[in-house]
Protein backbone atom coordinates (compact mmCIF):
# COMPACT_ATOMS: atom_id res chain seq x y z
CA UNK A 1 0.00 0.00 0.00
CA UNK A 2 1.19 3.52 -0.77
CA UNK A 3 2.31 5.37 2.38
CA UNK A 4 3.22 8.91 1.33
CA UNK A 5 3.54 11.16 4.42
CA UNK A 6 3.32 14.22 2.18
CA UNK A 7 -0.32 13.46 1.44
CA UNK A 8 -1.46 12.31 4.90
CA UNK A 9 -3.47 14.81 6.91
CA UNK A 10 -2.69 12.98 10.16
CA UNK A 11 1.05 13.53 9.62
CA UNK A 12 0.69 17.24 8.85
CA UNK A 13 1.21 20.09 11.33
CA UNK A 14 -1.47 22.77 11.04
CA UNK A 15 0.78 25.55 9.66
CA UNK A 16 1.62 23.23 6.75
CA UNK A 17 -1.98 22.73 5.60
CA UNK A 18 -2.36 24.56 2.24
CA UNK A 19 -5.02 27.25 2.07
CA UNK A 20 -6.56 25.73 -1.06
CA UNK A 21 -6.36 22.10 0.05
CA UNK A 22 -8.50 19.29 -1.32
CA UNK A 23 -9.26 16.68 1.36
CA UNK A 24 -9.99 13.06 0.48
CA UNK A 25 -11.79 11.17 3.25
CA UNK A 26 -11.80 7.38 2.74
CA UNK A 27 -14.95 5.64 3.99
CA UNK A 28 -14.69 1.92 4.68
CA UNK A 29 -16.24 -0.71 6.92
CA UNK A 30 -15.42 -3.40 9.44
CA UNK A 31 -17.32 -6.44 8.22
CA UNK A 32 -16.89 -10.05 7.20
CA UNK A 33 -15.29 -10.69 3.82
CA UNK A 34 -15.55 -14.45 3.67
CA UNK A 35 -13.17 -16.87 5.38
CA UNK A 36 -10.14 -15.63 3.44
CA UNK A 37 -10.15 -11.79 3.57
CA UNK A 38 -9.73 -9.47 6.59
CA UNK A 39 -12.56 -7.53 8.16
CA UNK A 40 -11.10 -4.19 7.08
CA UNK A 41 -10.93 -5.04 3.36
CA UNK A 42 -13.18 -2.13 2.32
CA UNK A 43 -11.16 0.29 4.46
CA UNK A 44 -7.85 -0.93 3.02
CA UNK A 45 -9.12 -0.44 -0.53
CA UNK A 46 -10.66 3.00 0.07
CA UNK A 47 -7.49 4.16 1.83
CA UNK A 48 -5.21 2.93 -0.94
CA UNK A 49 -7.30 4.47 -3.71
CA UNK A 50 -7.46 7.82 -1.90
CA UNK A 51 -3.71 7.87 -1.15
CA UNK A 52 -2.70 6.96 -4.68
CA UNK A 53 -5.15 9.44 -6.19
CA UNK A 54 -3.83 12.20 -3.93
CA UNK A 55 -0.34 11.90 -5.43
CA UNK A 56 -1.80 12.94 -8.81
CA UNK A 57 -3.89 15.84 -7.50
CA UNK A 58 -2.56 19.29 -6.54
CA UNK A 59 -2.69 20.28 -2.85
CA UNK A 60 -4.48 17.10 -1.81
CA UNK A 61 -4.44 15.58 1.66
CA UNK A 62 -5.92 12.24 2.74
CA UNK A 63 -7.76 12.24 6.06
CA UNK A 64 -7.67 9.18 8.36
CA UNK A 65 -9.97 6.45 7.07
CA UNK A 66 -13.39 6.06 8.70
CA UNK A 67 -13.35 2.31 9.49
CA UNK A 68 -17.02 1.82 10.39
CA UNK A 69 -20.00 1.95 8.06
CA UNK A 70 -23.52 0.68 7.53
CA UNK A 71 -22.97 -3.07 7.47
CA UNK A 72 -26.18 -4.42 8.94
CA UNK A 73 -26.51 -7.03 6.19
CA UNK A 74 -23.36 -8.68 7.57
CA UNK A 75 -24.41 -8.57 11.23
CA UNK A 76 -24.81 -12.36 11.50
CA UNK A 77 -21.07 -12.85 11.06
CA UNK A 78 -18.73 -12.47 14.08
CA UNK A 79 -16.32 -9.58 13.74
CA UNK A 80 -18.68 -7.26 11.90
CA UNK A 81 -19.09 -3.80 13.44
CA UNK A 82 -21.89 -1.69 11.97
CA UNK A 83 -22.85 1.81 13.11
CA UNK A 84 -25.95 1.92 10.90
CA UNK A 85 -27.20 4.55 8.49
CA UNK A 86 -28.29 7.17 11.03
CA UNK A 87 -25.01 7.27 12.93
CA UNK A 88 -22.95 7.12 9.75
CA UNK A 89 -24.91 10.00 8.24
CA UNK A 90 -24.34 12.11 11.36
CA UNK A 91 -20.59 11.45 11.30
CA UNK A 92 -20.27 12.23 7.60
CA UNK A 93 -22.27 15.45 7.88
CA UNK A 94 -20.35 16.73 10.89
CA UNK A 95 -16.98 15.69 9.43
CA UNK A 96 -17.61 17.61 6.21
CA UNK A 97 -18.97 20.63 8.09
CA UNK A 98 -15.76 20.67 10.14
CA UNK A 99 -13.47 20.14 7.16
CA UNK A 100 -15.23 22.91 5.26
CA UNK A 101 -14.03 25.45 7.82
CA UNK A 102 -10.55 25.27 6.27
CA UNK A 103 -10.59 22.92 3.24
CA UNK A 104 -11.37 24.20 -0.24
CA UNK A 105 -13.10 20.99 -1.32
CA UNK A 106 -13.89 17.56 0.18
CA UNK A 107 -14.31 14.20 -1.54
CA UNK A 108 -15.53 11.11 0.31
CA UNK A 109 -13.91 8.02 -1.24
CA UNK A 110 -16.20 5.08 -0.50
CA UNK A 111 -15.08 1.46 -0.36
CA UNK A 112 -18.30 -0.19 0.89
CA UNK A 113 -21.46 -0.48 -1.19
CA UNK A 114 -23.66 -0.57 1.91
CA UNK A 115 -22.72 3.05 2.63
CA UNK A 116 -24.16 4.32 -0.66
CA UNK A 117 -27.65 5.31 0.50
CA UNK A 118 -26.19 7.18 3.47
CA UNK A 119 -23.68 9.01 1.29
CA UNK A 120 -26.50 10.09 -1.01
CA UNK A 121 -28.58 11.61 1.79
CA UNK A 122 -25.59 13.17 3.57
CA UNK A 123 -24.16 14.80 0.46
CA UNK A 124 -27.52 16.14 -0.68
CA UNK A 125 -27.85 17.92 2.66
CA UNK A 126 -24.25 19.15 2.68
CA UNK A 127 -24.40 20.53 -0.84
CA UNK A 128 -27.72 22.22 -0.05
CA UNK A 129 -25.88 23.90 2.83
CA UNK A 130 -23.31 25.19 0.36
CA UNK A 131 -20.40 22.85 1.08
CA UNK A 132 -18.15 22.07 -1.88
CA UNK A 133 -18.21 18.32 -1.33
CA UNK A 134 -19.01 15.14 -3.22
CA UNK A 135 -18.47 11.39 -3.05
CA UNK A 136 -17.08 8.72 -5.34
CA UNK A 137 -16.99 4.94 -5.21
CA UNK A 138 -14.15 2.42 -5.47
CA UNK A 139 -15.74 0.06 -7.97
CA UNK A 140 -14.53 -2.17 -10.79
CA UNK A 141 -16.91 -2.54 -13.76
CA UNK A 142 -17.92 -6.17 -14.10
CA UNK A 143 -16.52 -7.10 -10.70
CA UNK A 144 -18.31 -9.59 -8.44
CA UNK A 145 -20.17 -8.18 -5.42
CA UNK A 146 -18.35 -9.23 -2.25
CA UNK A 147 -15.16 -11.15 -1.35
CA UNK A 148 -15.02 -12.75 -4.80
CA UNK A 149 -12.34 -12.60 -7.45
CA UNK A 150 -12.30 -8.80 -7.67
CA UNK A 151 -11.74 -7.94 -3.99
CA UNK A 152 -9.47 -10.94 -3.49
CA UNK A 153 -7.26 -9.84 -6.39
CA UNK A 154 -7.11 -6.26 -5.10
CA UNK A 155 -6.14 -7.44 -1.63
CA UNK A 156 -3.49 -9.77 -3.09
CA UNK A 157 -2.01 -6.62 -4.61
CA UNK A 158 -2.40 -4.31 -1.60
CA UNK A 159 -1.90 -6.64 1.38
CA UNK A 160 -1.00 -10.16 0.21
CA UNK A 161 0.20 -11.21 3.65
CA UNK A 162 -3.35 -10.85 4.96
CA UNK A 163 -5.09 -12.99 2.31
CA UNK A 164 -5.74 -16.64 3.25
CA UNK A 165 -6.21 -18.22 -0.17
CA UNK A 166 -6.21 -21.70 1.33
CA UNK A 167 -9.49 -20.80 3.07
CA UNK A 168 -11.19 -19.27 0.03
CA UNK A 169 -14.48 -20.81 -1.08
CA UNK A 170 -16.94 -20.16 -3.88
CA UNK A 171 -19.99 -18.25 -2.70
CA UNK A 172 -23.29 -17.39 -4.34
CA UNK A 173 -22.37 -16.34 -7.88
CA UNK A 174 -25.74 -14.99 -8.99
CA UNK A 175 -25.86 -11.30 -10.05
CA UNK A 176 -26.34 -8.90 -7.17
CA UNK A 177 -29.71 -7.79 -8.57
CA UNK A 178 -31.00 -11.35 -8.16
CA UNK A 179 -29.71 -11.56 -4.59
CA UNK A 180 -30.83 -8.18 -3.30
CA UNK A 181 -34.44 -8.96 -2.24
CA UNK A 182 -33.43 -11.87 0.02
CA UNK A 183 -30.18 -10.19 1.05
CA UNK A 184 -31.94 -7.01 2.16
CA UNK A 185 -34.67 -8.93 3.98
CA UNK A 186 -32.53 -11.54 5.73
CA UNK A 187 -28.86 -10.54 5.38
CA UNK A 188 -25.90 -12.01 3.53
CA UNK A 189 -25.83 -15.28 5.51
CA UNK A 190 -29.26 -16.16 4.11
CA UNK A 191 -27.83 -16.33 0.59
CA UNK A 192 -24.23 -17.31 1.37
CA UNK A 193 -23.26 -19.10 4.60
CA UNK A 194 -19.58 -18.35 3.85
CA UNK A 195 -20.24 -14.63 3.36
CA UNK A 196 -18.82 -14.71 -0.18
CA UNK A 197 -20.86 -13.30 -3.05
CA UNK A 198 -18.85 -14.36 -6.06
CA UNK A 199 -15.99 -16.71 -6.83
CA UNK A 200 -12.43 -15.91 -5.66
CA UNK A 201 -11.00 -18.69 -7.81
CA UNK A 202 -8.28 -17.41 -10.10
CA UNK A 203 -7.64 -14.17 -8.21
CA UNK A 204 -4.14 -12.78 -8.77
CA UNK A 205 -2.10 -9.83 -7.57
CA UNK A 206 -1.57 -8.76 -11.19
CA UNK A 207 -5.31 -8.55 -11.73
CA UNK A 208 -5.59 -6.66 -8.47
CA UNK A 209 -2.98 -4.14 -9.55
CA UNK A 210 -4.86 -3.47 -12.79
CA UNK A 211 -8.14 -3.07 -10.88
CA UNK A 212 -6.54 -0.73 -8.35
CA UNK A 213 -4.93 1.35 -11.09
CA UNK A 214 -8.32 1.64 -12.80
CA UNK A 215 -10.04 2.78 -9.58
CA UNK A 216 -7.33 5.36 -8.93
CA UNK A 217 -7.46 6.68 -12.49
CA UNK A 218 -11.25 6.95 -12.33
CA UNK A 219 -11.06 8.79 -9.01
CA UNK A 220 -8.53 11.31 -10.35
CA UNK A 221 -10.56 11.77 -13.53
CA UNK A 222 -13.82 12.41 -11.67
CA UNK A 223 -12.26 14.83 -9.20
CA UNK A 224 -10.51 16.74 -11.98
CA UNK A 225 -13.71 17.04 -14.04
CA UNK A 226 -15.83 17.84 -10.92
CA UNK A 227 -19.19 17.00 -12.39
CA UNK A 228 -21.56 16.38 -9.45
CA UNK A 229 -24.93 14.69 -9.97
CA UNK A 230 -28.08 15.20 -7.94
CA UNK A 231 -26.96 12.48 -5.48
CA UNK A 232 -23.81 14.41 -4.63
CA UNK A 233 -21.76 11.80 -6.49
CA UNK A 234 -18.93 12.60 -8.89
CA UNK A 235 -19.99 11.47 -12.36
CA UNK A 236 -17.97 10.28 -15.33
CA UNK A 237 -20.17 12.10 -17.82
CA UNK A 238 -23.61 13.67 -17.92
CA UNK A 239 -26.36 12.83 -20.41
CA UNK A 240 -27.95 15.92 -21.94
CA UNK A 241 -31.31 15.06 -20.40
CA UNK A 242 -29.73 15.36 -16.92
CA UNK A 243 -27.85 18.60 -17.59
CA UNK A 244 -30.32 20.66 -15.59
CA UNK A 245 -29.63 18.54 -12.48
CA UNK A 246 -25.84 18.86 -12.56
CA UNK A 247 -23.86 21.42 -10.63
CA UNK A 248 -20.56 22.65 -12.10
CA UNK A 249 -18.81 25.00 -9.65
Amino acid sequence: MVRDPATQLAHTAWPSVPSDVLVLLPIGSTEQHGPHLPLDTDSVIADAVARRAATSLPTALVAPTLPYGASGEHADFPGTVSVGHEALRAVLVEAVRSLSLWARRIVLVNGHGGNTATLDTALRLLRAEGHDAAWTACTVPGGDPHAGRTETSVMLHLAPERVRLESAVVGDTRPLAALLPQLMAHGVRAVSPSGVLGDPTGATAAEGRRATDAMVAATVRRITAWTVDDRGRLAESVPARLAQQVVRP
